[in-house]
Protein backbone atom coordinates (compact mmCIF):
# COMPACT_ATOMS: atom_id res chain seq x y z
CA UNK A 1 0.00 0.00 0.00
CA UNK A 2 1.05 3.47 -0.77
CA UNK A 3 1.81 5.74 2.59
CA UNK A 4 -0.65 6.71 4.81
CA UNK A 5 -1.59 9.82 3.73
CA UNK A 6 -2.67 8.06 0.14
CA UNK A 7 -4.60 4.94 1.73
CA UNK A 8 -6.48 4.27 -0.65
CA UNK A 9 -10.18 2.81 -0.65
CA UNK A 10 -13.21 2.91 -3.50
CA UNK A 11 -13.97 0.92 -5.88
CA UNK A 12 -11.28 1.72 -8.33
CA UNK A 13 -8.80 1.13 -5.96
CA UNK A 14 -5.70 -1.11 -7.30
CA UNK A 15 -6.30 0.99 -10.50
CA UNK A 16 -3.30 3.04 -11.51
CA UNK A 17 -3.64 6.18 -13.84
CA UNK A 18 -0.90 8.18 -15.63
CA UNK A 19 -2.59 12.33 -16.02
CA UNK A 20 -0.64 14.16 -17.62
CA UNK A 21 -1.13 17.68 -16.45
CA UNK A 22 -3.64 20.19 -17.62
CA UNK A 23 -6.62 22.44 -17.25
CA UNK A 24 -9.96 22.06 -16.69
CA UNK A 25 -11.90 18.89 -17.75
CA UNK A 26 -9.05 16.73 -18.02
CA UNK A 27 -7.88 17.26 -14.83
CA UNK A 28 -11.23 17.67 -13.26
CA UNK A 29 -11.51 13.89 -14.43
CA UNK A 30 -8.94 12.93 -12.86
CA UNK A 31 -9.58 13.80 -9.86
CA UNK A 32 -12.62 12.00 -9.58
CA UNK A 33 -11.13 8.43 -10.66
CA UNK A 34 -8.76 9.51 -8.04
CA UNK A 35 -12.15 10.51 -5.65
CA UNK A 36 -12.88 6.75 -6.68
CA UNK A 37 -9.60 4.98 -5.19
CA UNK A 38 -6.95 5.12 -8.70
CA UNK A 39 -4.03 5.82 -7.81
CA UNK A 40 -3.43 8.85 -9.73
CA UNK A 41 -0.11 9.87 -10.81
CA UNK A 42 -0.29 13.79 -11.96
CA UNK A 43 2.93 14.44 -14.28
CA UNK A 44 3.29 17.90 -13.91
CA UNK A 45 5.67 19.74 -16.16
CA UNK A 46 8.36 22.53 -14.78
CA UNK A 47 6.83 25.83 -14.13
CA UNK A 48 3.43 24.79 -13.73
CA UNK A 49 0.31 24.47 -15.65
CA UNK A 50 -0.62 27.94 -16.55
CA UNK A 51 -4.01 27.90 -14.45
CA UNK A 52 -2.53 30.59 -12.55
CA UNK A 53 -3.86 30.13 -9.24
CA UNK A 54 -1.19 28.58 -5.67
CA UNK A 55 -1.35 24.55 -6.40
CA UNK A 56 -2.07 24.46 -3.02
CA UNK A 57 -6.39 25.56 -3.78
CA UNK A 58 -6.54 23.51 -6.83
CA UNK A 59 -8.84 20.79 -5.67
CA UNK A 60 -9.22 18.80 -8.97
CA UNK A 61 -5.62 17.79 -7.66
CA UNK A 62 -7.04 16.35 -4.42
CA UNK A 63 -6.40 12.24 -3.86
CA UNK A 64 -3.52 12.25 -6.24
CA UNK A 65 0.26 12.16 -6.25
CA UNK A 66 2.28 14.52 -8.22
CA UNK A 67 5.92 13.97 -9.92
CA UNK A 68 8.04 16.54 -12.03
CA UNK A 69 8.76 15.44 -15.60
CA UNK A 70 9.96 17.85 -18.39
CA UNK A 71 8.48 15.85 -21.64
CA UNK A 72 10.85 18.19 -24.14
CA UNK A 73 13.77 17.16 -22.07
CA UNK A 74 15.61 13.58 -23.69
CA UNK A 75 14.95 11.71 -21.20
CA UNK A 76 11.29 12.89 -20.49
CA UNK A 77 9.22 10.91 -22.77
CA UNK A 78 10.96 7.24 -21.69
CA UNK A 79 10.51 8.42 -18.00
CA UNK A 80 6.85 8.64 -18.43
CA UNK A 81 6.58 5.57 -20.84
CA UNK A 82 7.74 4.05 -17.32
CA UNK A 83 4.92 4.91 -15.62
CA UNK A 84 2.68 4.12 -18.16
CA UNK A 85 4.03 0.66 -18.73
CA UNK A 86 2.96 0.12 -14.89
CA UNK A 87 -0.37 1.83 -15.72
CA UNK A 88 -4.08 0.91 -16.37
CA UNK A 89 -5.67 4.41 -17.85
CA UNK A 90 -3.51 7.19 -18.96
CA UNK A 91 -5.73 10.68 -19.55
CA UNK A 92 -4.02 13.66 -21.53
CA UNK A 93 -5.65 16.68 -22.94
CA UNK A 94 -3.39 18.20 -25.47
CA UNK A 95 -4.41 19.43 -29.19
CA UNK A 96 -4.16 16.27 -31.91
CA UNK A 97 -0.73 15.65 -31.98
CA UNK A 98 1.28 17.21 -29.76
CA UNK A 99 1.12 14.02 -27.61
CA UNK A 100 2.68 12.49 -30.51
CA UNK A 101 5.57 15.10 -31.11
CA UNK A 102 6.32 14.96 -27.61
CA UNK A 103 6.89 11.47 -28.12
CA UNK A 104 4.03 9.78 -25.32
CA UNK A 105 1.58 9.50 -28.27
CA UNK A 106 -1.06 6.44 -28.16
CA UNK A 107 1.15 4.60 -30.56
CA UNK A 108 4.39 4.06 -28.82
CA UNK A 109 2.56 4.08 -25.13
CA UNK A 110 0.17 1.47 -26.61
CA UNK A 111 3.47 -0.99 -27.55
CA UNK A 112 5.04 -0.17 -24.09
CA UNK A 113 1.80 -1.57 -22.57
CA UNK A 114 -0.63 -3.00 -25.00
CA UNK A 115 -3.50 -3.08 -22.46
CA UNK A 116 -3.42 0.47 -21.80
CA UNK A 117 -6.48 2.52 -21.93
CA UNK A 118 -5.47 5.95 -23.69
CA UNK A 119 -7.78 8.76 -22.93
CA UNK A 120 -8.00 11.78 -24.91
CA UNK A 121 -9.67 15.57 -23.71
CA UNK A 122 -10.06 17.76 -26.25
CA UNK A 123 -12.70 20.56 -27.15
CA UNK A 124 -12.82 19.89 -30.97
CA UNK A 125 -12.21 15.87 -31.28
CA UNK A 126 -9.04 14.39 -32.77
CA UNK A 127 -10.16 15.25 -36.09
CA UNK A 128 -12.15 17.57 -38.11
CA UNK A 129 -11.66 21.39 -39.55
CA UNK A 130 -11.79 22.48 -36.27
CA UNK A 131 -9.83 19.66 -34.44
CA UNK A 132 -6.49 21.62 -34.29
CA UNK A 133 -8.13 25.15 -33.15
CA UNK A 134 -8.28 26.86 -29.50
CA UNK A 135 -11.46 26.79 -28.12
CA UNK A 136 -12.73 26.94 -24.65
CA UNK A 137 -15.96 25.69 -23.15
CA UNK A 138 -17.95 28.74 -24.35
CA UNK A 139 -17.32 27.71 -28.24
CA UNK A 140 -17.95 24.30 -27.70
CA UNK A 141 -21.34 24.43 -26.65
CA UNK A 142 -22.19 27.19 -28.50
CA UNK A 143 -21.98 25.46 -31.91
CA UNK A 144 -23.64 22.18 -30.45
CA UNK A 145 -27.20 24.02 -30.05
CA UNK A 146 -26.78 23.41 -26.08
CA UNK A 147 -25.68 27.30 -25.51
CA UNK A 148 -28.59 28.79 -27.98
CA UNK A 149 -31.25 27.07 -25.88
CA UNK A 150 -30.12 28.39 -22.18
CA UNK A 151 -31.77 31.58 -20.90
CA UNK A 152 -35.16 32.77 -20.44
CA UNK A 153 -35.76 35.41 -23.11
CA UNK A 154 -36.27 34.43 -26.93
CA UNK A 155 -35.04 38.39 -27.93
CA UNK A 156 -32.26 38.05 -25.32
CA UNK A 157 -28.49 36.33 -25.58
CA UNK A 158 -28.26 33.10 -24.11
CA UNK A 159 -27.23 32.69 -20.90
CA UNK A 160 -23.24 31.39 -19.79
CA UNK A 161 -23.99 28.37 -17.67
CA UNK A 162 -20.14 28.53 -15.89
CA UNK A 163 -18.11 25.95 -17.85
CA UNK A 164 -19.79 22.95 -16.29
CA UNK A 165 -21.92 22.23 -19.18
CA UNK A 166 -19.08 21.57 -21.98
CA UNK A 167 -16.37 21.15 -19.71
CA UNK A 168 -17.49 19.30 -17.22
CA UNK A 169 -20.71 17.35 -18.16
CA UNK A 170 -20.12 17.23 -22.02
CA UNK A 171 -16.60 17.01 -21.26
CA UNK A 172 -15.21 14.95 -18.13
CA UNK A 173 -17.65 13.09 -17.46
CA UNK A 174 -17.75 11.50 -20.86
CA UNK A 175 -14.19 10.67 -20.32
CA UNK A 176 -14.56 8.86 -17.39
CA UNK A 177 -17.70 7.06 -18.67
CA UNK A 178 -15.02 6.03 -21.52
CA UNK A 179 -11.84 5.18 -19.83
CA UNK A 180 -13.59 2.96 -17.36
CA UNK A 181 -15.69 1.34 -20.10
CA UNK A 182 -12.56 0.78 -21.91
CA UNK A 183 -10.73 -0.74 -18.61
CA UNK A 184 -13.58 -3.12 -18.68
CA UNK A 185 -12.64 -4.30 -22.21
CA UNK A 186 -8.68 -4.64 -21.53
CA UNK A 187 -8.99 -6.38 -18.67
CA UNK A 188 -11.76 -8.93 -19.90
CA UNK A 189 -9.95 -8.79 -23.64
CA UNK A 190 -6.31 -7.87 -22.73
CA UNK A 191 -7.12 -5.15 -25.65
CA UNK A 192 -5.80 -1.63 -24.97
CA UNK A 193 -7.42 1.22 -27.14
CA UNK A 194 -7.61 4.81 -27.55
CA UNK A 195 -10.56 6.51 -25.89
CA UNK A 196 -11.60 10.09 -27.94
CA UNK A 197 -13.55 12.46 -25.69
CA UNK A 198 -14.72 15.45 -27.13
CA UNK A 199 -16.64 18.15 -25.44
CA UNK A 200 -18.49 19.00 -28.84
CA UNK A 201 -19.58 15.65 -29.05
CA UNK A 202 -20.52 15.18 -25.41
CA UNK A 203 -22.26 18.36 -25.33
CA UNK A 204 -24.33 17.33 -27.98
CA UNK A 205 -25.17 13.84 -26.48
CA UNK A 206 -26.23 16.24 -23.31
CA UNK A 207 -29.25 17.15 -25.21
CA UNK A 208 -30.36 14.10 -26.51
CA UNK A 209 -33.95 14.25 -24.98
CA UNK A 210 -34.30 17.81 -26.49
CA UNK A 211 -33.76 16.81 -29.95
CA UNK A 212 -35.71 14.19 -29.49
CA UNK A 213 -38.78 16.82 -27.99
CA UNK A 214 -37.86 19.32 -30.96
CA UNK A 215 -38.56 16.16 -33.75
CA UNK A 216 -41.80 15.27 -31.92
CA UNK A 217 -43.01 19.14 -31.97
CA UNK A 218 -42.41 19.56 -28.23
CA UNK A 219 -39.56 21.97 -28.00
CA UNK A 220 -39.63 24.91 -29.92
CA UNK A 221 -36.52 25.77 -31.52
CA UNK A 222 -35.81 28.71 -29.76
CA UNK A 223 -34.96 29.98 -26.02
CA UNK A 224 -37.33 31.21 -23.45
CA UNK A 225 -40.52 29.65 -24.66
CA UNK A 226 -40.30 25.59 -23.34
CA UNK A 227 -41.17 23.69 -20.76
CA UNK A 228 -37.92 23.51 -18.90
CA UNK A 229 -35.86 26.39 -20.48
CA UNK A 230 -37.18 29.37 -18.29
CA UNK A 231 -40.10 30.37 -20.97
CA UNK A 232 -42.65 27.89 -18.22
CA UNK A 233 -43.85 30.35 -15.48
CA UNK A 234 -43.72 27.39 -13.03
CA UNK A 235 -40.42 26.21 -14.21
CA UNK A 236 -38.09 29.11 -13.43
CA UNK A 237 -36.50 31.79 -10.87
CA UNK A 238 -37.89 34.70 -9.23
CA UNK A 239 -36.94 37.29 -7.05
CA UNK A 240 -37.29 38.22 -3.54
CA UNK A 241 -38.15 41.23 -1.14
CA UNK A 242 -34.68 41.27 -0.19
CA UNK A 243 -33.30 40.31 -3.63
CA UNK A 244 -32.76 36.25 -3.20
CA UNK A 245 -34.40 33.94 -5.69
CA UNK A 246 -36.20 31.15 -5.41
CA UNK A 247 -36.50 28.63 -7.59
CA UNK A 248 -39.50 27.12 -8.84
CA UNK A 249 -39.59 23.15 -10.43
CA UNK A 250 -43.86 22.41 -10.15
CA UNK A 251 -44.05 21.07 -13.55
CA UNK A 252 -46.56 17.94 -12.90
CA UNK A 253 -50.43 19.16 -11.60
CA UNK A 254 -50.20 17.59 -8.21
CA UNK A 255 -46.78 19.57 -7.58
CA UNK A 256 -48.50 22.77 -9.48
CA UNK A 257 -51.44 22.66 -7.08
CA UNK A 258 -49.51 22.69 -3.99
CA UNK A 259 -47.53 25.44 -5.24
CA UNK A 260 -50.10 27.46 -6.49
CA UNK A 261 -51.98 27.19 -3.33
CA UNK A 262 -48.91 27.80 -0.42
CA UNK A 263 -47.91 30.84 -2.82
CA UNK A 264 -51.56 31.97 -2.56
CA UNK A 265 -52.46 32.36 -6.07
CA UNK A 266 -54.74 29.99 -6.35
CA UNK A 267 -57.44 31.91 -8.41
CA UNK A 268 -55.45 31.97 -11.30
CA UNK A 269 -54.26 28.42 -10.94
CA UNK A 270 -56.23 27.71 -14.22
CA UNK A 271 -54.11 29.44 -16.51
CA UNK A 272 -50.94 26.48 -16.25
CA UNK A 273 -52.53 24.96 -19.19
CA UNK A 274 -53.21 28.25 -21.09
CA UNK A 275 -50.46 29.43 -23.04
CA UNK A 276 -51.76 32.48 -23.54
CA UNK A 277 -52.09 33.30 -20.10
CA UNK A 278 -48.54 32.66 -18.96
CA UNK A 279 -47.28 36.11 -19.16
CA UNK A 280 -50.00 36.57 -16.61
CA UNK A 281 -49.04 33.87 -14.62
CA UNK A 282 -45.72 34.71 -14.81
CA UNK A 283 -46.13 38.29 -13.66
CA UNK A 284 -48.65 37.10 -11.03
CA UNK A 285 -46.45 34.61 -9.30
CA UNK A 286 -43.07 37.20 -9.51
CA UNK A 287 -45.16 39.85 -7.95
CA UNK A 288 -46.68 37.44 -4.71
CA UNK A 289 -42.53 36.31 -4.27
CA UNK A 290 -41.45 39.88 -4.49
CA UNK A 291 -43.56 40.36 -0.52
CA UNK A 292 -41.85 37.71 1.08
CA UNK A 293 -37.69 37.28 1.59
CA UNK A 294 -35.99 34.22 0.91
CA UNK A 295 -36.32 32.53 4.16
CA UNK A 296 -39.79 33.26 4.77
CA UNK A 297 -40.48 31.62 1.20
CA UNK A 298 -37.83 28.72 2.20
CA UNK A 299 -39.81 28.47 5.56
CA UNK A 300 -43.38 28.40 3.88
CA UNK A 301 -42.58 25.93 1.09
CA UNK A 302 -40.43 24.05 3.66
CA UNK A 303 -41.58 19.80 3.84
CA UNK A 304 -43.76 20.19 0.98
CA UNK A 305 -43.97 18.86 -2.60
CA UNK A 306 -44.33 21.91 -4.34
CA UNK A 307 -40.91 21.68 -5.84
CA UNK A 308 -39.68 25.34 -4.83
CA UNK A 309 -36.02 25.70 -3.42
CA UNK A 310 -34.14 28.59 -2.34
CA UNK A 311 -31.33 29.74 -4.78
CA UNK A 312 -28.36 29.97 -2.40
CA UNK A 313 -24.61 30.92 -3.27
CA UNK A 314 -21.51 28.65 -3.20
CA UNK A 315 -20.94 29.67 0.07
CA UNK A 316 -24.35 28.92 1.42
CA UNK A 317 -24.91 25.61 -0.06
CA UNK A 318 -22.69 24.25 2.50
CA UNK A 319 -25.20 25.03 5.30
CA UNK A 320 -28.55 24.01 3.88
CA UNK A 321 -29.68 21.35 6.28
CA UNK A 322 -30.05 18.32 3.24
CA UNK A 323 -26.54 18.68 2.33
CA UNK A 324 -25.14 18.79 5.86
CA UNK A 325 -27.14 16.29 6.61
CA UNK A 326 -25.70 14.21 4.07
CA UNK A 327 -22.33 15.84 4.02
CA UNK A 328 -22.49 16.57 0.71
CA UNK A 329 -19.67 19.09 1.51
CA UNK A 330 -16.54 18.32 3.21
CA UNK A 331 -13.75 19.98 5.08
CA UNK A 332 -10.04 18.87 4.57
CA UNK A 333 -7.29 20.87 5.15
CA UNK A 334 -9.07 23.70 6.06
CA UNK A 335 -10.68 23.75 2.33
CA UNK A 336 -14.30 23.31 2.14
CA UNK A 337 -14.79 21.12 -0.65
CA UNK A 338 -17.62 18.85 -2.54
CA UNK A 339 -17.45 15.47 -1.25
CA UNK A 340 -16.75 12.44 -3.17
CA UNK A 341 -19.72 11.45 -5.46
CA UNK A 342 -21.24 8.89 -6.08
CA UNK A 343 -21.73 7.21 -3.23
CA UNK A 344 -21.16 3.62 -2.50
CA UNK A 345 -22.61 1.11 -0.11
CA UNK A 346 -19.49 -1.55 0.15
CA UNK A 347 -16.33 0.36 -1.31
CA UNK A 348 -16.88 4.64 -0.31
CA UNK A 349 -14.84 6.70 -1.20
CA UNK A 350 -13.54 10.14 0.74
CA UNK A 351 -10.97 13.18 0.44
CA UNK A 352 -7.94 11.18 1.29
CA UNK A 353 -5.11 14.23 0.77
CA UNK A 354 -5.74 17.84 -0.35
CA UNK A 355 -4.20 19.21 -3.86
CA UNK A 356 -1.10 17.50 -4.71
CA UNK A 357 1.97 19.97 -4.94
CA UNK A 358 3.94 19.62 -7.92
CA UNK A 359 6.33 17.43 -7.88
CA UNK A 360 5.87 16.71 -4.07
CA UNK A 361 5.70 12.91 -4.45
CA UNK A 362 8.40 11.91 -6.51
CA UNK A 363 10.08 9.81 -4.63
CA UNK A 364 6.80 8.05 -3.00
CA UNK A 365 6.22 7.28 -6.33
CA UNK A 366 9.52 6.05 -8.02
CA UNK A 367 9.53 3.71 -5.40
CA UNK A 368 5.55 2.30 -5.31
CA UNK A 369 5.64 2.25 -8.92
CA UNK A 370 9.25 1.10 -9.45
CA UNK A 371 10.08 3.42 -11.38
CA UNK A 372 13.13 5.00 -10.18
CA UNK A 373 14.15 6.55 -13.76
CA UNK A 374 11.77 9.52 -11.60
CA UNK A 375 14.34 10.05 -9.32
CA UNK A 376 17.75 8.85 -11.60
CA UNK A 377 18.06 6.54 -9.02
CA UNK A 378 18.15 2.75 -8.17
CA UNK A 379 14.99 1.41 -7.36
CA UNK A 380 15.86 1.08 -3.07
CA UNK A 381 12.64 -1.41 -2.44
CA UNK A 382 10.71 -3.54 -4.13
CA UNK A 383 6.89 -1.56 -5.15
CA UNK A 384 4.34 -1.76 -2.26
CA UNK A 385 1.35 -4.23 -2.95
Amino acid sequence: MAGTRNARNGPLSGVRVVELAGIGPGPFAAMLLADLGADVVRVDRPGGSGLGIDPAYDLTNRNKRSVLVDLKAQDGPGTVLDLVERADILIEGYRPGVAERLGVGPDVCLARNPKLVYGRMTGWGQDGPLATSAGHDIAYIAVTGTLGMIGPDPDGPPTVPANLVGDYAGGSLYLVVGVLAALQHARAHGEGQVVDAAIVDGAAHLATMIHGMLAAGGWQDRRGVNLLDGGCPFYGTYETSDGGHMAVGALEQQFYDEFVTLLGVEDIAPARKDLRRWDELRATVADRFRTRTRAEWTEVFAGTDACVAPVLSLREAPAHPHLAARSTFVEHGGLTQPAPAPRFSATPGAVRSGPALPGADTDEVARDWAVPSLTGKDASQEPEA
